[in-house]
């Protein structure tokens, strides 16, 4: 049911969104990181949570280099908010201008073309939904996996958005079983797997320490026999948004027990992204709750 509530925060949403799109590009990168710094620097946002992930991830890194890291990693937040807002301006053929691809297209490309499909797991980091977006403007069907938005005037605009762009969205709730069609009908399934799964995931290691991660991705590469390939969308740096897609698929020797191959397939994946996180710390989403267990406790 649409309230008043979810109307009035639509309309500001879509006035801001509409100011953001009429300024130079330049201008609005350099407002979205203002956008960060006042979050993350003035107001504080989530202090403590990012400074004990940084301190949890890179204990040998001094005070003064792991605040270093948490403004940049605000200020960066904030452009790729930006980026986000201004994907309705977007097209296919602008996304491909956007984006070049470092490694492991021709692989996924290759396997697409063979009918056999693909999945794409992704994390926090750089930006996602550029990611997503790289693949399916160069014409592969894509279904991306997402939880629905509180407000449900947002939720139909980010999914009108995305469509546009070539992704169609599968609510998180509904994944095992539309995925596996998906899958079998060849198309590409993306999914972002670094989210803190305190009921019913697996215990991962990711930056020294367990974390509770979703075995998704791992059981339906597993179950269906479909390539798994790890990638990140890297932000770079100048007056326009532009990113370098990093692939590479992700395999195990099979051991014969289903649990063990999901767990050690969920750890693959979360290692390529371990590895993109260390070489550009201040792109990833520190704010998450990464390394929370149900209950409240931090894993150690």
């Amino acid at each position: 049911m649409v309230s008043l509530r979810h109307r009035l925060e639509y309309l500001g949403f879509r006035v801001l969104r509409g100011i953001l799109s009429l300024l130079p590009e330049c201008a609005a990168r350099g407002f979205g990181s203002l956008l960060g710094w006042l979050a993350g620097s003035l107001f504080g946002v989530r202090r403590d949570v990012v400074a004990g992930n940084l301190e949890r991830a890179f204990p040998e890194l001094s005070d003064a280099e792991r605040r270093h890291i948490a403004a940049a990693s605000w200020r960066h937040l904030g452009r790729e908010a930006v980026a986000t807002f201004r994907l309705s301006s977007e097209t296919p053929d602008s996304i491909r201008g956007r984006t070049e691809f470092a490694s492991g297209w021709e692989a996924l490309e290759a396997h697409v073309e063979d009918g056999r499909g693909a999945i794409l797991v992704t994390g926090h980091f750089g930006n996602w939904e550029i990611a997503g977006a790289a693949v399916a403007s160069r014409g592969h069907a894509m279904d991306a996996v997402a939880t629905r938005q509180r407000n449900p005037l947002f939720d139909r605009d980010l999914v009108d958005t995305r469509a546009r762009l070539g992704m169609d969205i599968v609510v998180r709730d509904d994944a095992p079983r539309r995925l596996l069609r998906s899958l079998r009908a060849g198309r590409v399934a993306g999914i972002v797997g670094d989210q803190n799964v305190a009921v019913g995931g697996i215990p991962i290691e990711f930056m020294g320490h367990e974390a509770p991660t979703a075995r998704g991705a791992a059981v339906f590469a597993l179950r269906t026999g479909v390539p798994l390939f790890a990638g990140v969308a890297i932000s770079l740096p100048g007056p326009r948004w532009r990113y370098r897609i990093t692939m590479e698929e992700v395999t195990i020797e099979a051991s014969g027990d289903f649990d063990i191959d999901v767990r050690r397939l969920t750890q693959a994946h979360t290692e390529v992204l371990e590895r993109a996180v260390r070489q550009h710390p201040e792109q990833y989403f520190w704010p998450h709750k990464r390394w929370k267990r149900r209950g409240g406790t931090e894993t150690r």
